[in-house]
């Protein structure tokens, strides 16, 4: 699967540290701007107690969960848009990705430099979407000239849609929003999608606090709910350097009884990793059996050959059917053996679209 997040923000929010607790690469982090220049890439494990209960069930000689890409992009500046800093690069790098996760620093501490001087996240939020959404303004304006030109000389009606589009995308960016903030209409969209805009890309917007505020939050991370109520985004509270001192510990026993002493039921990395995993629209189906227990990622709506070409090609070309067990059925009765002699296993054919959970078996002839 290859959609992939990019991990942004202004220099010095904690987008490294974040990302070291998510990956095993280690990327540098440090209390000066621009630490990160290429971007670190790191595959993620989705973390999924489904996957861990049925690998109970079967006793697989190996247990292979999904993953997700992410990449720590380089800090931001003002005048990224036009070059500042490492602004093209960093630019390119978000265009690269499927969507963002936006670092927002929500913590005070003398010791750790903001590249500002003072700490306002809102402001951190804005300085980095108005320069995404200038680079858009740019993208669309170009667009514009050529779409106005083709629309004029030509008679295809899709070209005079797209010159529509891109009207009213200008109109939006103009007013400083971003472009996830214009709706439309599903086929205008795959229209849209043409103009690869930044701000397009859905957004998580990951608060970085302290550890008195990892439970609750606090007052920085309530401005960013009340600033962004009007974005179709999610908001996420984690503590960094928390995150950072659970990620050294050794056994599953001494994370926990950690997360215990700080009242938080499970590691905010984890669910980083899920929010990044809806966002990407991304869903799991299993394979499952004594040799294997194994998740496999696809995109929400993915009929049954097209999953099927995720294990293998050969799979997809040659499509017969899928057996689809649910998994409560699974679990409920142990065993594929016992699902099938209940009537718990559907035959489907093409136009079956695969629902997140489902343990499939394919059937193909090349």
């Amino acid at each position: 699967m290859a959609l992939k997040c990019g991990i942004v923000g202004l220099p010095n929010v904690g987008k490294s540290t974040l990302f070291n607790c998510l990956s095993s690469t280690k990327a540098q982090s440090a209390n000066f701007p621009f630490c990160t220049i290429d971007p670190n890439i790191g595959m993620i494990t989705v973390p999924d107690k489904r996957l861990v209960r049925l690998a109970e069930i079967d006793h697989p000689k190996r247990i292979i969960p999904t993953m997700v890409e992410i990449l720590d992009i380089a800090g931001l500046v003002k005048g990224a848009s036009k070059g500042e800093g490492l602004g093209n690069q960093f630019l390119g790098n978000i265009r690269e990705t499927d969507a963002i996760i936006h670092v927002l620093r929500c913590f005070d501490n003398d010791n750790i430099a903001h590249i500002d001087g003072s700490i306002d996240p809102v402001r951190d939020r804005e300085v980095v979407d108005a320069e995404l959404q200038l680079k858009d303004l740019e993208t669309i304006d170009n667009r514009i000239d050529k779409l106005e030109k083709q629309a004029r000389h030509g008679n295809d009606p899709g070209t005079k849609k797209m010159y529509e589009i891109a009207l009213r995308y200008k109109s939006v960016l103009e007013k400083g929003q971003s472009a996830r903030n214009l709706k439309l209409h599903e086929e205008e969209e795959k229209l849209a999608k043409e103009f690869f805009l930044l701000t397009n890309k859905p957004v998580l917007y990951v608060c970085n606090v302290d550890e008195a505020s990892a439970k609750t939050g606090n007052n920085y991370v309530e401005a960013i709910r009340e600033a962004t109520k009007n974005e179709n985004a999610e908001i996420l509270i984690i503590a960094a350097a928390i995150e950072a001192d659970i990620a050294e510990l050794e056994t599953y026993e001494e994370k926990l009884l950690f997360l215990q002493e700080l009242g938080l039921e499970e590691p905010g990395v984890n669910m980083l990793i899920h929010a990044a995993y809806r966002l990407l629209k991304l869903e799991t189906f299993f394979t499952t059996g004594h040799d294997e227990s194994r998740a496999w990622t696809f995109v929400r709506g993915t009929k049954a050959p097209k999953a099927a070409g995720i294990i293998h090609s050969d799979f997809e070309k040659g499509f017969i059917r899928a057996e689809v067990i649910k998994f409560e059925d699974y679990v409920r009765l142990g065993s594929e053996h016992a699902c099938r002699d209940a009537g718990k296993i559907a035959v489907e054919g093409r136009e079956y679209v695969v629902q997140d959970g489902d343990i499939m078996h394919f059937r193909f002839n090349v």
